[in-house]
């Protein structure tokens, strides 16, 4: 059956692809013997080529081998965005071994858990981030610590002003092993052992009933969005991509790293979002193209000089977390002549599974199906496929889809479907499709909260709530906000003893402890008590229309 879509699809592509069978390291290795002194990363000012690359990756690998790493073992990544990343990311894999990246906004109780849950035996870190890894050390598997100082792959003369705390001299402590050290024993690669349907990696999507979730993702999944990207964000080897979504997130990891690798490309690298920062990287490096959350472009876009700066080498921009609103849009086109093309991913799916076409997108959109992507909408209740126009779940089937959930049976039964032959993820999110095939995001059908593009689940943010001493009852919601899209807002019942004498300060302290930045509450208000349902629960879906009419 002939898809609607297919009528806006891009004109020079096809319809399915063809993705090489192969590990995923391998298409970096590939690039590497085509442009072996071509700069395949520049960190403020520091120029990495491929051969240098993929020589220090070699190395790595064959000194994780040597410390007893091999198929099937789990080794950790847990940093910013820094050469160092991507050196460890394919290193593991290149020793035969399954990535586990970690957000670098972890406090110790998250790492903790995820370190136990995925069975890492190493993790590669950076010597700002060792004391969190060493103190959780004694209560998990850990054999070894790699640790890596920001300062080993800094230039001496920055050509981008270098944030303050990649500059310090972090110490690092005896019994941990450097990173630079493994890599200068010049050990040979072992055997390669996997292929394409191996597990390379498992990211971590938040808990939408509790604690975060690994996602089995094989070689093959992966090299399908690599090598989807490349093709749709029409990259090429004089590519200039700008780099600033962090690469343990999977939308920053496919289109900011694997795919421009991938295209034999250059990537200008920043540690962080900084506005001033990206916007001189832009005219001073050329950069070309840029995949982002929209609140950075709205970011960018509302600097009091923009009109005045040079955006003419930018060809393609694009990205995700959040629609775009309509006037930046517009004000993207009046300043570059380019249309934002949005897109719609999950960890599950390794990022994207759906694009706008980029020569006639369409605002506050997801998009149209992928490559191989078969995208349907379902009723909730019968799940039979609903007609264009009529809202319902957003189920998933292609193949970059995962494998399923890290020692979760339970979950894998609730999380696929099968029809006609075929299994389907249940995307959780209810959207519509228009009569020309382009998908729209209304509602979702977990409970689930947008800050700033990260995903935030309630459930586990309460189950945090609920191990302070003080409290008796929560419940999460989220709130608009003009800056992070959504708000983390609890509200919180105090057990009897502790009220009048535990303040809303108290409680936002006291998680910011417990959890990632983003993730903590950032309001709390205080209630004598939650409605509930006549069987107990807690209805959520009522306090957040409350709270929500605060900002109507």
């Amino acid at each position: 059956m002939t898809k609607p879509y297919y009528q806006h699809w891009p004109q020079l592509l096809p319809k399915e692809l063809y993705y090489p069978q192969v590990p995923l390291f391998v298409l970096l290795e590939t690039s590497a013997r085509f442009y072996p002194d071509k700069t395949a990363i520049n960190f403020y000012g520091r120029e990495i080529s491929y051969s240098q690359l993929q020589e220090s990756i070699l190395h790595l690998a064959g000194a994780l081998a040597e410390m007893g790493v091999s198929k099937g073992s789990r080794v950790a990544v847990y940093m910013q965005d820094t050469p160092q990343f991507v050196i460890s990311y394919y290193a593991i894999m290149r020793a035969n071994a399954v990535v586990v990246p970690l957000n670098p906004m972890l406090v110790e109780a998250e790492l903790e858990f995820l370190v136990k849950d995925s069975g890492s035996e190493i993790v590669i870190t950076t010597a700002d981030l060792m004391p969190r890894i060493l103190n959780i050390k004694p209560n998990t598997a850990l054999k070894e610590v790699i640790v890596s100082q920001y300062q080993d792959y800094l230039p001496e003369k920055a050509s981008l002003p270098v944030p303050s705390s990649l500059l310090a001299d972090y110490p690092v402590i005896e019994g941990v092993k450097k990173l630079q050290e493994l890599i200068s024993k010049e050990l040979p690669a072992p055997l390669v052992e996997v292929g394409p349907e191996d597990l390379c990696m498992l990211p971590y999507t938040s808990g939408s009933t509790g604690n975060p979730k690994g996602c089995m993702h094989t070689h093959a999944t992966v090299i399908s969005n690599t090598v989807s990207a490349y093709y749709w964000m029409v990259h090429t080897s004089a590519t200039v991509t700008l780099a600033v979504l962090p690469f343990f997130h999977v939308t920053g990891l496919i289109h900011s790293l694997l795919s421009p690798l991938y295209a034999g490309s250059t990537i200008i690298m920043l540690a962080r979002w900084d506005r001033k920062t990206a916007l001189q990287a832009i005219e001073q490096m050329r950069c070309t193209h840029w995949v982002n959350i929209s609140t950075m472009l709205v970011d960018l876009l509302a600097a009091p000089d923009i009109e005045q700066r040079d955006l003419s080498s930018l060809m393609g921009i694009g990205g995700g977390g959040a629609p775009l609103p309509r006037a930046v849009g517009e004000k993207l086109e009046q300043l570059t002549g380019l249309k934002y093309v949005e897109g719609y991913g999950l960890t599950e799916t390794i990022s994207q599974t759906h694009f706008n076409p980029p020569h006639r997108p369409k605002l506050q959109c997801i998009g149209i199906p992928d490559f191989g992507v078969d995208a349907r909408i379902i009723d909730v209740d019968s799940g039979k496929e609903v007609p264009p126009g009529k809202e319902g779940e957003l189920i998933i089937s292609g193949p970059e889809v995962f494998k399923g959930y890290w020692n979760r049976p339970e979950d894998n039964e609730n999380a696929f479907m099968e029809i006609e032959g075929k299994a389907f993820f249940k995307t959780g999110d209810v959207c519509y499709m228009d009569e020309e095939g382009y998908f729209f995001i209304v509602d979702r059908t977990k409970r689930m909260i947008n800050a700033a593009g990260f995903k935030v689940w309630p459930a586990e943010v309460e189950n945090h709530l609920y191990k302070n001493p003080h409290i008796l009852e929560a419940c999460v919601v989220g709130v608009p906000d003009t800056k992070r899209v959504e708000e983390v807002r609890a509200y919180v019942v105090l057990k009897e003893a502790s009220r009048g004498q535990v303040t809303k300060e108290d409680i936002i302290n006291w998680s910011k402890q417990r959890m990632s930045a983003y993730k903590y509450p950032r309001q709390v208000r205080f209630v004598d008590s939650l409605p509930k349902s006549a069987s107990g629960k807690i209805l959520w879906r009522q306090m957040e229309t409350e709270a929500k009419k605060e900002f109507a």
